[in-house]
């Protein structure tokens, strides 16, 4: 039975119709335990790891949806504090097996067959039940208002930073992404917000009002201050600002609270500060040892990840402008040698900008596919890359381009930067491992 797979570009009607007509019939497994649901155009997984480490380390047992995944289908559905035994995933996949196997398509809502990750969000929700989970947190696979995950009944909503991303689907504005972003704030349920654009700011503040959502701000409630990066990681301290309500002030005491997270970049102290500003909201008795040891506890591929330190192998899924500017940014300052990057990107990103951005830095570059997954166009990419450096080199197989780049890098000594996708990134984890 083959399922639509949007993942792989492949085209469906996004609506929730589906969703909620499976989710009734299997007892509606989303519902009952704590939720915080994470939207958002970068920095979302960091996000939903920290949150869920926070819950996790305050004694609430809870469960995490994230994706995509890099290396196992298995990591989009996991613990707070690990993965899920493989035994619950395949209950719930034999719990949602009848309702699914052999049906036809006019069985369901739309006379449309259900799409792979709408299966695969049943199944979190289904072994997150059966594992017993007090709490969740839930990140979307793409916008937020018809996403798969948008039948929860959040406690908390969170919203990291928008960028125009997935255009062909959320719309070609960052008000128009943000209004699709923003269908995660529920009625009388309170939203975090990272900082924003003032495009989407102003969406988001309109929603809220309109659902009487209380609007809480990274910049205004909380802060991240003196971020400092390391290979080991980043460090940061989270105080209260002038519109923190009173249990956050608790939280964070006057002097601020010192925390680190493992999860390499200058970002990852606004992300800490999002996460944290969400779990304390949800949860108004965490104590600041619980966040500390929850933030300590996150870790998460392709973010900026350290795979190797000699020479240093960098892997980061990034894939949009500024994301791209991000890990550039972090590459220079904890690797001011020389460097080479490897990059990929799938057909629909803005490999152009993103270009722009990195090809200065580099003392040599290689262009690929993304692996096989998603469809690309390299010979674009490769284009945009060799009209601002004709030294650069295309190479469309990726195992062949993994090995030209690591032995670029050895041989000039020089650090190597994956990116551009994280597909390109789950082939680079297998051949360095």
């Amino acid at each position: 039975m083959e399922f639509v797979n949007v993942e792989k570009g492949q085209k469906t009607e996004f609506k929730l119709d589906r969703m909620l007509f499976l989710s009734a019939l299997l007892g509606n497994p989303h519902l009952g335990r704590l939720t915080i649901h994470v939207a958002g155009s970068k920095g979302k997984g960091s996000v939903s790891t920290m949150a869920a480490g926070i819950l996790g380390a305050a004694g609430l047992k809870t469960g995490l949806y994230t994706s995509p995944h890099l290396l196992r289908w298995k990591e989009r559905i996991a613990l707070s504090n690990g993965e899920m035994p493989e035994a619950t995933l395949i209950a719930a996949m034999e719990e949602i097996l009848p309702f699914v196997e052999g049906k036809p398509a006019d069985f369901f809502p739309g006379a449309e067959l259900p799409t792979y990750f709408e299966l695969t969000t049943l199944v979190a929700f289904c072994a997150f039940r059966a594992e017993g989970c007090a709490a969740q947190v839930i990140e979307t696979g793409m916008g937020g208002r018809l996403d798969s995950t948008n039948i929860v009944d959040p406690d908390v909503s969170a919203i990291t930073p928008i960028e125009l991303e997935h255009t062909q689907f959320l719309g070609d504005t960052i008000g128009k992404i943000a209004f699709e972003k923003a269908g995660i704030i529920k009625k009388g349920k309170p939203v975090c917000l990272a900082r924003q654009k003032g495009e989407a700011l102003a969406v988001f503040r309109a929603r809220a009002a309109e659902s009487e959502s209380a609007l809480r701000l990274v910049g205004a409630a909380i802060d991240a201050e003196d971020a400092r990066v390391a290979p080991s990681g980043t460090s940061c301290r989270l105080v209260a600002g002038p519109d923190a309500w009173a249990s956050l002030k608790a939280l964070l005491s006057p002097a601020g609270l010192e925390v680190h997270s493992p999860i390499i970049g200058a970002i990852q102290a606004q992300n800490m500060a999002l996460a944290a500003m969400a779990a304390a909201c949800a949860l108004p008795g965490l104590k600041p040892a619980d966040l500390v040891r929850g933030l300590a506890a996150a870790r998460l591929p392709a973010r900026f990840e350290l795979v190797r330190a000699d020479p240093p192998v960098v892997l980061d899924g990034a894939h949009t402008p500024e994301s791209i500017r991000l890990a550039a940014d972090t590459a220079r300052s904890l690797f001011p040698g020389p460097k080479v990057l490897l990059f990929a990107c799938a057909y629909d990103k803005r490999h152009a900008e993103m270009a722009a951005i990195l090809a200065p830095h580099f003392e040599a570059i290689v262009v690929t596919k993304p692996g096989t997954f998603k469809a690309s166009d390299p010979k674009a990419v490769y284009a945009s890359f060799a009209a601002l450096r004709p030294d650069a080199r295309l190479e469309e197989d990726t195992a062949a381009a993994l090995a030209l780049a690591a032995g670029e890098a050895e041989a000039r000594g020089a650090a190597l930067l994956v990116t551009g996708s994280f597909y390109l990134c789950a082939e680079a984890k297998t051949f360095f491992a």
